[in-house]
């Protein structure tokens, strides 16, 4: 059975550590790179853990604040998976593709000679 993921969203933590400490700081810093969200919706992407997040906003924090995805999403197995931690390597990365082997294919109901 592969492992459920979680994550947590680091982006209010972030912002502390880059000196910026209000959700509507990030308004003004967005909207030079094209991105137009009103208050609430930047309120929510700070304080909350988004569930869908566009590419270009993703991209657009990453340059505000400098850092890597890794800084802002931390993947950690989910609750009641058997394992708990943080996850160390991308999903995936932990197996070479020399371990994905298919399985062999059971053929059932045919008679051998």
């Amino acid at each position: 059975m592969a492992a459920k993921l979680d994550y947590q969203w680091h982006l209010r933590k972030v912002m502390a550590d880059r000196g910026l400490f209000s959700t509507t700081d990030l308004i003004p810093l967005l909207d030079e790179r094209g991105i137009n969200l009103s208050s609430s919706q930047v309120y929510r992407l700070v304080v909350e853990r988004p569930e869908r997040l566009s590419l270009k906003i993703l991209m657009a924090l990453l340059d505000i604040l400098d850092c890597t995805m890794d800084d802002l999403i931390e993947p950690v197995a989910a609750a009641g998976a058997g394992s708990t931690g943080r996850i160390k390597k991308a999903v995936g990365a932990e197996t070479g593709v020399g371990d994905l082997r298919p399985k062999r294919a059971r053929v059932r109901g045919v008679e051998r000679p």
